[in-house]
């Protein structure tokens, strides 16, 4: 380094490098002017002073230095490292690896060289060339801990795990015997057990097992120890002394439930699909009574039987359960006993148990065959519980009342108020449950939790702008937007774009989307770091993990829900494309001019006050962050604020279709990854693509609607195409022709007829009803009639639940929401839609969307009186509405709040 500068000049570039790793930059820049006043071609210095600017902020001229530099000086490895440093800052990882490579040419023994594209090939995953560069390391530095480590690792990683362990164990060859010393203990003992834990991936069971009791008083963690011992029992099928270890475990963990599932392992008594015999359930009923006893205090041997136990047995392991929680009053009792809801006759059960200790507590003020009086607050629990089990078996008017008179009895527990929310939000009335979750929200300010819900449920009744104002009431005081992107606060951006794509917002949405888009490649970036720091601190099971998860990281559902909601604004902007300024100016020409006049005006209020709002806000950021640090700090101005410029996009399915390939490679399992991927190529007219599509759609579910739906609507397609004239052509129909027997429902029967078969299986599902109908019009217009008449014919049948207490709808709202949109829009027929419309008011009285009779949109229609403000139907109907504890009075009030 500076091997060609003056003695003077060399200890100034020795100045400025070590300035720039303690990141002195002013100081390093100064001596880097110092240089070139001498030498002002320098290559070195100048590429490092374009290092040191980069740190500044001031990339340009980084670059521009930098590339001077490698022009003066192109055989100097330095300048090559540094040009690569600044393509690493820049995320420009294969960039960087070439101009490491460079640099290794000149200097292949450069230890920094070499541990920096270490770095780069394990966060690219270029595996083989992670080993050589590991292997290079290890011989240039044997007596290294870290690269004999990194170079087991990279093997490991590689797919080459015997090799590994031969690494790790030539390693331990080269230490003493009274290695390691007391400060190095934890980290060898993690090495050890990553060792056992590759002998134990790769099938090494019993030398595992060997090595770590061998090792036992190396190894400091005694919990992992013991963890990986079991493990390895259990795999080797010693199943007593298995149960033996577990039951070790229990006592150090009683609420553990790994260990209580291993425990049912050894014993043959566990099931995977959670299916026992009679004669199972007798000793699984025995195990955990004997269990119960030991650790009476644990809540998870109570909890676990009642996933196994049935019928009676299960009513009194139930009650058991319950009766200790409700009296101490546990809000999370219904979240707990939520998945039984799944198991059959257990949701019925559960009802009429609660029931009963309801009736108890309110006749004798204690419970069943009990002496003893329960506090007050207990029926308040139990109503909280009864209305959260209404709500799941979709009953919402009892639901309500429960939790009204819940509210009436205890009128200060914030929990009922969000529950009755909830309640509200399944019934289909969105805005009302903003107003409660709202009101939920006003009873404590500070609880950060809360406010989050009710800015969900703002956002799901399309209150976008109040939303946002009450999330950032918990935001830090000066450019607060971007604080939620800071946070990385996904739910708040799905939710807030899925509300923009619903109000026909496409540009705002897209810009929520792939703000979250952004995030999975920042947590991608992320990890960069932790590839040095792992091996140093020897966390080497953690960091495989790790490394692991993020190979997953795109299946995650926020990343997909994010990848589906842009493609489906690219779709809706391929359709309908925005109009273009000479559109909208030759539209503007044909207006009278009094009307042009009103326009124009009021275009320019909306672009002043627009204006006036930008000012506002940056005023205020930079006043508060001039207050709080002295300094004025300049951030980045977002040059799209509402996302325009994304929804002018001139190829929106070239878009789309970057973000179908990674639902594609990540969650190629998920049904709506394929009918995403069936809409994209049937635009693009990629019949093969689409194809596949459908192959994927029948194999995930060919029972679906949306399978059927397209399987049918492509082979229509295909076959109203032009008949082939180039080669290309007929090789895609000799595919064609091919495929379509594979599917068993078109075998040698026509899309007519599939589609009768269909529906002849499905005939009381409303939804497989709809998917027939559309494909009845679709493939013969003239039987539109038809078509209506069998959405028309579809019968709901009530599920009797809990006796006289009401009826279960199998409708459910979302699906008629869904029929007539298809009904006004596919279909065209306004008068059905209307009918369709009055029917489902009757079944869902609070839907919004159907103007049910109990909905909130129902309650502009009445009358309030001038003393309490109750609300008054006109109908003279009864209706479970929310009582004036829901202050559904303040739903106008909402739309004008400004907090």
């Amino acid at each position: 380094m500076g091997a060609s500068l003056p003695p003077k000049e060399a200890n100034l570039f020795k100045l400025i490098v070590k300035s720039y790793e303690t990141k002195q930059y002013k100081k390093g820049l100064k001596a880097a002017d110092t240089v070139l006043k001498k030498f002002p071609d320098h290559g070195e210095t100048l590429a490092m002073k374009g290092l040191t600017l980069n740190c500044m902020d001031r990339k340009s001229e980084a670059y521009e230095l930098v590339r001077l530099g490698l022009k003066n000086d192109l055989k100097s490895h330095v300048c090559w490292h540094v040009y690569g440093l600044l393509y690493r800052s820049d995320r420009e990882y294969r960039e960087a690896i070439k101009c490491y490579r460079n640099a290794l040419r000149i200097d292949p023994d450069n230890i920094e060289i070499l541990r920096d594209l270490s770095l780069l090939q394990a966060q690219m995953r270029d595996l083989s060339g992670f080993v050589e560069t590991r292997q290079q390391l290890l011989t240039l530095k044997p007596n290294h801990r870290m690269n004999w480590i990194g170079f087991a690792v990279s093997h490991h990683l590689n797919s080459n795990g015997s090799k590994a362990v031969d690494i790790l164990e030539a390693y331990e060859g080269t230490l003493e015997d009274d290695y390691p010393p007391e400060n190095e203990r934890c980290e060898h003992g993690e090495m050890l057990l990553y060792k056992i834990s590759l002998l134990e991936e790769y099938g090494f069971l019993e030398r595992a097992l060997e090595e770590l009791h061998k090792k036992e008083s190396k190894i400091v963690d005694k919990l992992g120890y013991k963890e990986q011992e079991v493990s390895l029992l259990l795999k080797l099928g010693r199943f007593e002394e298995g149960e033996r270890l577990y039951r070790v475990l229990l006592s150090m963990n009683p609420d553990n439930y790994r260990y209580y599932e291993g425990l049912q392992r050894c014993l043959g008594l566990h099931s995977e699909k959670g299916q026992y015999s009679s004669d199972e359930i007798d000793k699984l009923e025995s195990l955990y009574k004997s269990l119960a006893q030991q650790y009476s205090r644990s809540s998870a041997v109570k909890r676990i039987p009642l996933d196994f136990l049935r019928d009676d047995k299960f009513r009194e392991a139930a009650e058991s359960y319950i009766r200790p929680l409700l009296a101490k009053g546990v809000p999370s009792l219904f979240s707990d006993l939520y998945p039984l809801y799944n198991h059959p006759g257990k949701a019925n059960i559960l009802g009429e148990l609660v029931l009963r200790l309801e009736q108890s507590i309110k006749t004798t003020g204690g419970y069943p065959e009990s002496e003893e009086k329960e506090p007050p607050s207990t029926l308040m629990w139990i109503l909280f519980y009864l209305a959260q089990h209404y709500d799941r078996c979709g009953q919402y008017d009892i639901a309500l009342i429960k939790i009204d008179e819940a509210i009436e009895h205890t009128p200060t527990v914030i929990d009922l108020y969000s529950v009755k929310s909830r309640i509200v939000k399944h019934s289909g009335d969105l805005a009302a449950a903003a107003a409660l979750a709202d009101e939920a929200r006003c009873m404590d300010l500070a609880d950060r939790y809360i406010n989050s819900e009710c800015v969900k449920r703002m956002l799901q009744a399309d209150q976008v702008a109040l939303a946002e104002k009450t999330a950032l009431l918990f935001t830090k005081d000066g450019d607060q937007h971007n604080n939620l992107y800071d946070m990385q606060c996904m739910w708040y951006e799905l939710a807030s774009g899925e509300s923009y794509l619903r109000q026909g917002e496409l540009g705002r949405a897209l810009k929520k989307f792939l703000a979250v888009e952004k995030h999975y490649a920042d947590i991608t970036e992320d990890q960069f770091d932790f590839h040095s720091y792992c091996l140093r601190k020897m966390t080497l099971r953690m960091y495989v993990e790790m490394l692991k998860f993020q190979d997953r990281l795109h299946s995650h559902a926020y990343f997909r829900k994010a990848a589906s909601g842009a493609i489906r604004c690219y779709l809706r902007l391929y359709d309908c494309p925005p109009k273009s300024a000479a559109e909208e100016d030759d539209e503007m020409s044909k207006l009278p001019a009094s009307q042009k006049k009103k326009l124009r005006q009021k275009l320019r209020k909306a672009e002043a006050r627009a204006k006036k709002d930008a000012e506002v806000k940056n005023e205020e950021s930079s006043s508060t962050s001039v207050a709080k640090s002295g300094k004025r700090q300049l951030k980045p101005v977002d040059p799209d604020p509402h996302g325009e410029k994304l929804a002018q996009i001139e190829d929106p399915l070239a878009e789309a279709t970057k973000y179908l390939k990674l639902l594609l490679t990540h969650s190629s399992d998920c049904l709506e990854t394929h009918l995403l991927s069936f809409e994209v190529n049937m635009r693009k007219q990629k019949i093969l693509l689409a194809l596949q599509a459908v192959k994927h759609l029948v194999r995930l579910a060919a029972d679906n609607p949306k399978s059927h739906l397209c399987l049918i609507k492509f082979f229509h397609k295909v076959g109203a195409l032009p008949a082939p004239v180039t080669d290309a052509e007929k090789l895609v129909w000799r595919v064609l022709e091919v495929e379509r027997p594979t599917f068993s429902q078109l075998h040698e029967k026509s899309l007519i007829d599939a589609n009768n078969i269909f529906l002849e299986k499905h005939r009381e599902s409303l939804m497989h009803r709809a998917a027939v109908a559309e494909l009845m019009y679709v493939l013969e217009p003239n039987k539109k009639a038809e078509a209506v008449k069998l959405l028309e014919d579809s019968v709901n049948d009530l599920v009797s639940l809990d006796g006289d207490r009401g009826a279960d709808s199998t409708w459910k709202l979302k699906d008629c929401i869904s029929l007539h949109k298809l009904l006004e829009t596919t279909f065209n027929d306004h008068d059905a839609a209307l009918r369709w419309k009055a029917r489902c008011a009757e079944y869902f009285p609070f839907s919004t969307y159907f103007e049910g009779i109990c909905s909130s949109v129902a309650t502009h229609q009445t009358q309030k009186t001038p003393e309490n403000g109750v609300v008054i139907l006109n109908s003279g109907e009864n209706c479970a509405l929310p009582s004036p504890n829901g202050r559904l009075d303040k739903l106008d009030k909402l739309k004008d709040l400004h907090i």
